[in-house]
């Protein structure tokens, strides 16, 4: 089950209030963005009620959502102002009509050298972030985006990541994203990022590099840049969501 940006807002609000009053605040091992991924996930947060009705209004299933993917590198600092700015706000709030792929590699290129297999147009420490985004993307699932978008737009890219982690994915332990840095699992997950890459058609010559349901222009990079919010809301073919509309959004708070 999925749930919209500003559901979250209202359960983080619901709750606080009731952690006033005589009901305590729920306990659960998960965050607020995730408090709907699964039926088993709302019945520990005790928000199943909630989940169920917002799920019921959701987006059409039987349209297919807006693909967006992005090819980019860790330290390009043109990668995470798009990151920062336009692609993690618009997932924010219109995730239930578009998927993200990423796609960490850009203009790194394959060497032959076993010990140093890639080269970055950012040097070793863009290598390693590559690397290590590929590997969160690989073992944490629905919050690869929160931690990435939490490293990208932080201060310090590489020292962001511990506490991305554990912010976001605390059950994912840091040390085994290392062994996947360090291992062979790493570097395949980048030569399969490099296969990706090389597949582009039209070949890329520049990141950040967006595609839209697998296909790119120039006109939608465009736009993209501009306001991708407003690109996801007119690719999309269903039902306008209200986020895209304009249209009021009334929350029922009964329950609180």
């Amino acid at each position: 089950m999925k749930q919209s940006g500003l559901f979250v807002v209202f359960l983080l609000l619901c709750f606080d209030r009731r952690s006033s009053g005589s009901h305590p605040k729920p306990s659960c091992r998960y965050p607020p963005s995730q408090w709907c991924r699964s039926l088993e996930i709302a019945i520990e947060c005790r928000v199943q009620k909630q989940c169920m009705e917002v799920n019921a209004t959701g987006p059409n299933k039987s349209v297919p959502p807006v693909s967006v993917t992005l090819y980019y590198e860790s330290l390009c600092p043109a990668c995470r102002v798009f990151i920062s700015q336009q692609l993690f706000p618009t997932w924010t709030i219109l995730h239930d009509i578009m998927t993200v792929t990423l796609v960490p590699y850009g203009n790194a290129k394959e060497l032959p050298s076993a010990n140093s297999p890639f080269t970055c147009q950012h040097g070793e420490p863009e290598c390693r972030g590559n690397m290590i985004e590929a590997c969160i993307i690989h073992l944490t699932g629905h919050s690869a985006f929160q931690i990435i978008h939490c490293m990208e737009s932080a201060a310090d890219v590489l020292n962001a990541v511990q506490p991305c982690l554990q912010l976001y994915a605390p059950s994912v332990s840091w040390s085994t994203v290392d062994s996947c840095v360090k291992g062979g699992l790493g570097n395949q997950l980048m030569r399969d990022n490099a296969a990706m890459t090389r597949a582009l058609n039209p070949a890329h010559t520049h990141v950040p590099w967006v595609t839209f349901n697998g296909e790119y222009t120039e006109e939608n990079e465009d736009k993209a840049m501009s306001s991708l919010f407003h690109l996801v809301c007119q690719l999309y073919k269903g039902v306008k969501p209200p986020a895209c509309t304009g249209a009021p959004v009334r929350l029922n708070r009964g329950f609180c």
